[in-house]
């Protein structure tokens, strides 16, 4: 790699680990969403600087497209960004950083343990990176997993919309079947 090539990957290594940051100690929801946002366009460019178009693609695409788009939508259907700041459960944050120091520990074991790569990282190759190959892996080698991916995603999706469809009981002086302009019962 060249100097200017390791002085971009830097820089947008310390975007990414300041967007982090800044997700997590944001108390604005909204922010913090558009903070990750920025973070998962970064990886996206970190990906497409390690020689990954495909991914980079998929990254910017899926996540800080369409999966970011959900996120703000849905904090904005529940008014999460006025949510109390306060906290809820006595000794919630010292739990939360003894399992974060578990974690961490756990990961650097795991990292001493691990001593070789795994076999099935010799069959991926030369030439991984393109759509094409994806593709052919996917609908050559791995269909039976992709099918049963999208099935269980379809199953999810129904779900959701079952449950978003509960009627609530309501009452008041509204239209319709479900009093759309009342309060509802409690």
């Amino acid at each position: 790699m060249s100097l200017g090539t390791l002085i971009v990957f830097a820089v947008l290594g310390l975007v990414v680990a300041g967007s982090a940051v800044g997700m997590l100690l944001s108390r604005n929801a909204i922010y913090s969403a558009l903070f990750l946002v920025l973070n998962f366009i970064a990886v996206g460019v970190l990906y497409l600087i390690l020689g990954a178009p495909f991914i980079s693609f998929a990254q910017v695409a899926v996540y800080a497209g369409s999966i970011m788009v959900l996120f703000v939508f849905v904090i904005m259907l529940l008014g999460a960004e006025q949510f109390p700041v306060h906290e809820p459960l006595r000794g919630q944050r010292w739990l939360g950083l003894l399992a974060g120091g578990l974690f961490l520990v756990e990961s650097a074991v795991f990292l001493y343990l691990r001593t070789s790569a795994p076999e099935w990282a010799a069959e991926i190759g030369f030439g991984f990176e393109s759509p094409v190959v994806v593709g052919r892996m996917i609908i050559e080698k791995y269909l039976l997993p992709f099918e049963i991916t999208g099935f269980l995603l379809l199953i999810a999706v129904v779900g959701a919309i079952f449950l978003a469809r509960l009627e609530t009981p309501m009452v008041g002086k509204g239209k319709g079947r479900q009093g759309q302009f009342g309060e509802r019962k409690e």
